[in-house]
């Protein structure tokens, strides 16, 4: 199954030229857990052809379990690889290949772990859920999330976090701030309205605002645990003998939970009018894209508990994002617990160590006995 999966490519990514569709991926998962006696259906994305979710159901009623991951993986420099990274390749105790650890594995083992389960003697349903572009815009959770359709109560989605259990991580915000001034010879400033003098406000006044917040927010579950802000690129004017007419700031935020990325838009708005009201420069601040919320599950939430128990690990925080606050939008409580190690994911010679399947198995079989038999 492994060995299919990784061959079925499946890239998503924000530049046209290296995305690409899902479907071969979905194809495999719907013919596997239809044999297993699943109730599938495949979800084709409004607005981004090629791009599938799949759900896959047995049993009845909107309190089961749920079984979370995506389809795609980044794009990958083949030639970085010590293999072909479209090949399943088994050495040092890892088999090799993009998607094996984020996260195409997971769904294997998902299949490996109830395929001998009595799937026809559940008390509440056993859901898996496999989605298009995490790795790019989120659009097949956010697809899910818009359905408003409850598939259970009790998520876990698969990400590699070397089996240990998540229930918080950040947020992701990527935003542009896009001056506009006029342009002039260097000669005599009157003439024109230097952006790049404006960008030097506006700079003071982002990283200002980043000190605010992290006067503002803690949180101790997370290794750095400020919301962090990163000044990541800038360009402006093509000549040093023209006034600079335009220049673009971009710069990543990594908000906690609690903090909404619509309230740090409209905070961050209100210092830059201000900022820039006697400038006579034009401006906007513009969403490199939508952003990923904060999540944030109880730690007395079932699932939590209960995967904490099987592992015999408490639950953490990371600083990478998930489907998390999508799932748990749809009323659900969701934890990330899954084989493979973050440090491995989006890297050439990808892998998944043989030592987490096993567990990983363990893991998937207790959590269905408990929630759904």
């Amino acid at each position: 199954m492994l060995t299919s999966l990784i061959g079925a490519a499946s890239v998503s990514s924000v530049n046209p030229a290296w995305d690409m569709g899902n479907g071969a991926v979905i194809e495999l998962l719907d013919s596997w857990f239809s044999a297993l006696g699943f109730k599938t259906e495949t979800l084709p994305l409004p607005g981004h052809p090629g791009k599938f979710n799949l759900i896959a159901t047995a049993g009845r009623g909107d309190e089961g379990l749920v079984l979370s991951g995506h389809t795609d993986t980044v794009p990958f420099d083949p030639e970085r690889w010590q293999s072909d990274p479209l090949k399943l390749h088994e050495r040092n105790n890892r088999y090799y290949g993009v998607g094996t650890a984020d996260m195409k594995g997971f769904f294997a083992i998902i299949i490996e772990a109830i395929r001998e389960l009595p799937i026809d003697k559940l008390t509440q349903p056993l859901v898996i859920l496999a989605t298009a572009d995490e790795e790019s815009n989120m659009c097949g959770a956010k697809s899910m999330a818009a359905l408003h359709r409850r598939l259970g109560r009790h998520a876990m989605i698969g990400e590699p976090t070397g089996m240990k259990p998540v229930r918080m991580h950040k947020g992701i915000s990527m935003e542009s701030v896009r001056l506009t001034g006029r342009s002039g010879h260097s000669s005599n400033p009157a003439l024109g309205v230097n952006a790049l003098e404006g960008m030097h406000l506006v700079i003071s006044e982002v990283m200002q605002w980043r000190d605010d917040l992290q006067r503002r927010f803690h949180n101790q579950a997370f290794e750095i645990e400020v919301p962090t802000l990163n000044l990541g690129h800038i360009h402006g004017g093509d000549n040093p003998n023209r006034i600079c007419g335009q220049c673009e700031l971009q710069f990543d935020l990594r908000p906690l939970p609690g903090m909404i990325l619509s309230d740090l838009r409209s905070e961050l708005r209100d210092r830059l009018d201000k900022c820039l009201s006697e400038s006579r420069l034009s401006w906007e601040l513009v969403p490199v894209f939508e952003g990923i919320p904060a999540m944030e599950t109880p730690r007395d939430a079932t699932i939590v508990q209960a995967v904490e128990q099987l592992t015999d690990t408490p639950a953490g925080a990371v600083a990478f994002g998930t489907e998390g606050p999508y799932l748990n939008s749809m009323g659900m409580q969701t934890v990330i617990c899954g084989p493979g190690n973050i440090d491995q994911a989006h890297q050439p010679d990808e892998y998944l160590p043989l030592e987490h399947i096993q567990p990983a198995i363990n893991l998937i079989k207790s959590l269905v006995r408990q929630f759904c038999l």
